[in-house]
């Protein structure tokens, strides 16, 4: 068995009793232009806090312990994911152990960014794409729970589309102006 799998196992075994959506530490329009307010409301207000609702609810679950797990890990990702972002001012590159961890494993911010958007541009469909507490450069189909996560980017079609369209490496481009890189060094 795959550690990955024993992972699963674990983490599918300690299913909350109910899930709760983090607040978000901004307003919906504190994220322009990176994210309009309108995208925020909709992904925040309709989707995140969707899969907390048809968890708790245990409704929507009509694939049984699978949709379950889809929903909590929507729900786990979209807290780990707009938590981490922050209204965009001034200069905004990664510092402290972040920083030293991207130049560890990927010599410079730059080719960081470039090797995460080799990735994130390879997934087929929706998903995520992260930077790993190890270093790594990971993506996620669909949905799931990873223990790993230190800067996750959400790659589902509705976090750019109201905003950028088709355009979704103009997306990946502006994300990096709203990261809150104090919030991905205490993820280290």
């Amino acid at each position: 068995m795959k550690l990955r799998d024993s992972i699963n196992l674990v983490e599918a075994s300690t299913r909350p009793a109910k899930l709760e959506t983090t607040p978000l530490p901004y307003g919906p329009k504190d994220l322009a232009p990176v994210m309009s307010a309108d995208s925020i409301n909709y992904h925040y207000e309709n989707l995140a806090k969707g899969y907390a609702k048809r968890y708790n609810a245990d409704t929507g679950n009509t694939g049984g312990t699978y949709t379950k797990d889809f929903n909590r890990a929507g729900n786990f990702l979209h807290n780990k994911f707009f938590p981490q972002l922050r209204p965009p001012k001034g200069a905004n590159r990664p510092r402290g152990a972040v920083l030293a961890l991207i130049e560890e494993k990927f010599k410079t911010y730059e080719d960081f960014r470039e090797q995460f958007k080799t990735a994130a541009m390879a997934i087929q469909g929706s998903g995520w794409v992260y930077l790993s507490t190890g270093g790594e450069i990971k993506t996620i189909a669909n949905h799931a729970v990873r223990t790993d996560i230190c800067v996750l980017v959400d790659w589902w079609e509705h976090v750019w589309a109201t905003d950028y369209q088709w355009d979704k490496e103009k997306y990946l481009d502006n994300i990096w102006k709203i990261i809150d890189w104090d919030v991905c060094n205490q993820r280290l």
